[in-house]
């Protein structure tokens, strides 16, 4: 019988794949050079740097892969590398739009010149406080104002003097005072003191009155004349002040009007500047008056401070500091921090706010360089990801509040004039994520038309495994581990390969590799060794093993203490046991399940108990569905299936999901349709199609240590193993226990590549084939269960009344 079992039986240096010393050629890591680049990720790093030289718009990156695979520190790595190759940005600033307070200027300026500019500003600010007041007080200017104040006077004398011949004629006279020009009546030639006025009688009084309304009359022109006196006066005033202050300010701007005169924003500016100042050259020339009530009296000089406040200039970016293209990475995208805010403060109970509280986003930041973000926080953050988009799409970042860009009533604020937006976003998210995106959001495939796909594994040949070597010297080097054996770098390739499930590959997982270097240069150290040997990386792997493998032995001693039913010794008919793998964490591991099959007379055809209890999922439902397929094509070409076949996993409760056990089930119902029974020693695992044909699962190694688990509890005879497909050998990376109960027989591993052959092992009977009659080969598996799909095949008999059959 065993020489049957033979030719599928899986040879003990399959099992594994060492890395011994004829793959490394060094003594230890003291020997290696730190890695210079990044392994294992071609075609990511050929995209990524593609995109990150295309200027075109819209060659922005999606980094698509599954954390732990080094996207976020390779992305950055080549941003860097690209950032460096190009000059810092511009600085930006925001000053006082004085025409319009609520649209903020924004002004961009060379590198580092955003803090000169400011120091030149608030100099030029002080100076022409004092150099106004100088001018104001000058003999210059009394003496220009003390001749238009003389021709003024000269000009309201001739005006007065003409009056007063009038005003003769009607008895009254025109005096100038702190009241401006008045008449008064005359009496005896003589202008009427105030006692005179009042003791005058009803007759006089009502003469007075009708004379000074003829006097009114007959001199308004005259007055119309001294009001325009007047209004010129003032006028030529102001114009002097004007001039004068204009003078100053021009005269003091010209240089630096010069030094930006290519800045079409800072000249606006200073248009807009020196109309301010001349509008308020009261406050630069310190004439304000004080206020009478004392409250305001103390608040006046704070208010004056206040007033000086807007001269002053927002430096909103500042990249004097740095020695290329920034690389920005968001690591909270909210709306507010990629786009920008405005900031508000408290006045006496009063939110107010001005161009100095208006603050950068992560755009800003990245702006003339690259914006990092993850796909996970940008989509979360709400608003946030359209913001972006907007942003890309206009090119150019307007900062507003959220409530204003949705309709929502907002109050009035600042509305600063956007700023020019050069930025190449690199979104890091996963496979996932980029085709929902992909799929559902047509601004994405306008904005990201570069994909950057991480591989989760690599080729295991010599480079790549030099490289993971060198990997590791680059965090010896930077961490201060100690050096690591070739012994234990052989270790850690082989744990790699297991991570991959494949003994042709290597895991890019490099996360999970660094956490295994960190622990392993600490048990070394507790060990007092001065390198890292194999046993550390035995020792750290048992560990990160023991910490998450509670659940597991919950459930190993479930089978210990036969609450879990399974047999791993004997035969039995329509029973099998399969495999599943399960765990929490990161840690899983394989789980033994019995599958039990129960076949009548019937048309249902095969019942998943699983599905009708609802907790089988749709990959499940689907391997089962092919049963029937595999049934129908196999034994119903002439023929109806009239059968009812009720398969389920006992004791399995919090449901089950893929088609791994397929093939698992259909042995079970063979073995329930030909009566023939199944050695319950042997595991199996495994997909089939419609033709019998055996396809490869996930999870092998951990599902061949599970069971081999089981049977070692329940007590090792030598005739246990595990059932899976061929295909799934380049997989097997065990653990040396059960490698070594293979190497001693104990334990047996089968590779199978159809259905006759799996069933050809677990009953001991051949399949049979089919012969030039249409007939199966006599006594053969195929053959009884055709045998008794005939028999259900049969119509139920029927009795007449007299109890007779027809």
């Amino acid at each position: 019988m065993r020489h049957y079992m033979d030719k599928y039986r899986v040879k003990v240096d399959e099992l594994s794949s060492k890395c011994d010393k004829k793959c490394l050629n060094f003594k230890s890591t003291a020997e290696i050079e730190p890695l210079k680049g990044i392994m294992g990720q071609d075609r990511a790093v050929e995209a990524i740097e593609f995109a990150l030289g295309m200027k075109k718009k819209g060659y922005n990156i999606y980094v698509s892969g599954s954390w732990g695979t080094g996207r976020n520190s390779y992305v950055n790595q080549l941003t860097y590398k690209e950032a460096k190759n190009q000059k810092a940005p511009k600085d930006w600033i925001y000053v006082n739009n004085f025409k319009n307070f609520r649209n903020p200027i924004a002004i961009g300026l060379e590198t580092g010149e955003g803090k000169n500019f400011i120091r030149s500003m608030e100099f030029m600010i002080v100076f022409f406080k004092k150099e106004i007041q100088n001018v104001f007080s000058s003999k210059e200017y009394e003496n220009t104002r003390a001749i238009i104040l003389e021709e003024y006077s000269n000009e309201t004398d001739k005006i007065i003097l003409e009056l007063n011949k009038i005003g003769r004629n009607y008895g009254f006279k025109f005096i100038q005072n702190e009241k401006g020009l008045i008449s008064i009546p005359l009496k005896n030639g003589e202008a009427m003191n105030e006692e005179e006025y009042k003791n005058i009688s009803d007759e006089e009084y009502e003469k007075l009155k009708e004379k000074s309304n003829e006097l009114s009359l007959e001199t308004v022109e005259y007055f119309n004349e001294l009001r325009k006196s007047e209004e010129n006066y003032r006028l030529r005033i102001k114009n002097l002040d004007e001039q004068m202050g204009r003078k100053v300010v021009s005269f003091h701007l010209m240089n630096i009007r010069e030094k930006y005169k290519d800045n079409k924003n800072i000249s606006l500016y200073f248009d807009y500047l020196t109309d301010d100042i001349v509008d308020h050259l009261d406050k630069f020339k310190g004439e304000e008056e004080e206020p009478e009530n004392p409250a305001l009296a103390m608040i006046a000089p704070k208010s004056k401070k206040i007033f000086f406040n807007r001269y002053k200039i927002n430096l909103f970016v500042d990249n004097s500091e740095k020695k290329h293209a920034p690389v920005v990475f968001a690591s909270n995208p909210s709306y507010y921090n990629i786009l920008g805010s405005i900031e508000y403060r408290n006045e006496y109970g009063v939110m107010k706010t001005d161009f100095m509280q208006i603050k950068p986003g992560a755009l800003h930041e990245a702006n003339g360089g690259y914006l990092i973000v993850l796909a996970k926080d940008i989509l979360t953050m709400p608003y946030a990801w359209k913001g972006i988009k907007r942003a890309m799409l206009d090119g150019k970042v307007s900062i507003e509040s959220i409530g204003s860009q949705y309709g929502t009533v907002v109050s009035q604020t600042l509305k600063p004039q956007p700023i020019p937006l050069n930025v190449k976003v690199i979104v890091i998210g996963d496979a996932y994520t980029y085709q929902m995106l992909y799929n559902y959001d047509e601004e994405f495939r306008k904005l990201f038309k570069i994909m950057a796909d991480f591989d989760i594994e690599m080729n295991r040949n010599e480079e790549n495994i030099m490289k993971i070597t060198s990997f590791i010297k680059k965090h010896i080097e930077e961490e201060n581990l100690k050096e690591f054996s070739s012994s234990a770098i052989a270790k850690i390739i082989e744990y790699s390969s297991r991570l991959a499930d494949d003994q042709l590959k290597l895991s890019s997982h490099l996360s999970k590799l660094v956490d295994v270097v960190y622990e392993s240069d600490r048990w070394a150290e507790i060990s007092g060794d001065k390198f890292v040997k194999e046993e550390h990386i035995e020792k750290t792997l048992e560990q990160i093993k023991k910490r998450n493998q509670k659940y597991e032995e919950k459930i190993m001693e479930m089978f210990e203490s036969a609450d879990y039913l399974i047999d791993v010794d004997g035969e039995k008919v329509g029973e099998i046991n399969g495999l599943a793998v399960t765990g929490s964490g990161q840690y899983s591991f394989g789980k033994p399940s019995k599958i039990t099959v129960a076949t009548y007379k019937g048309r249902a055809g095969i019942v998943n108990i699983e599905r009708e209890a609802r907790t089988s999922g749709a990959i499940h439902d689907k391997g089962v569905l092919i049963l029937t397929g595999y049934l129908g094509y196999k034994f119903a070409q002439n023929r109806p299936l009239a059968l009812t076949a009720t398969i389920v996993f006992e004791q399995l409760y919090s449901g089950v999901d893929g088609d791994s056990a397929s093939s698992t089930e259909l042995y079970a119902i063979l073995s329930s349709l030909s009566g023939i029974p199944i050695k319950q020693g042997i595991a199996v695992t495994g997909s089939v199609n419609q033709r019998g044909i055996i396809q490869p699962i996930g999870g092998i190694n951990e599902k061949i240590e599970g069971f081999y688990k089981v049977c070692k509890l329940k007590g090792i005879t030598g005739k246990q193993g595990v059932m899976m497909p061929h295909q799934n050998v380049k997989n097997l990376m065990l653990s040396s226990e059960v490698i070594e109960a293979v190497k001693k027989g104990e334990f047996h591993i089968y590779a199978v590549t159809t259905i006759d052959e799996g069933i050809e092992i677990l009953t001991g009977h051949k399949a049979g084939t089919l012969n030039k009659n249409g007939k199966f080969t006599k006594n053969s598996i195929h053959f009884l269960v055709d045998k008794k799909l005939d028999i259900l095949a049969q119509p139920i008999l029927k009795r007449n009344s007299d109890g007779k059959t027809k």
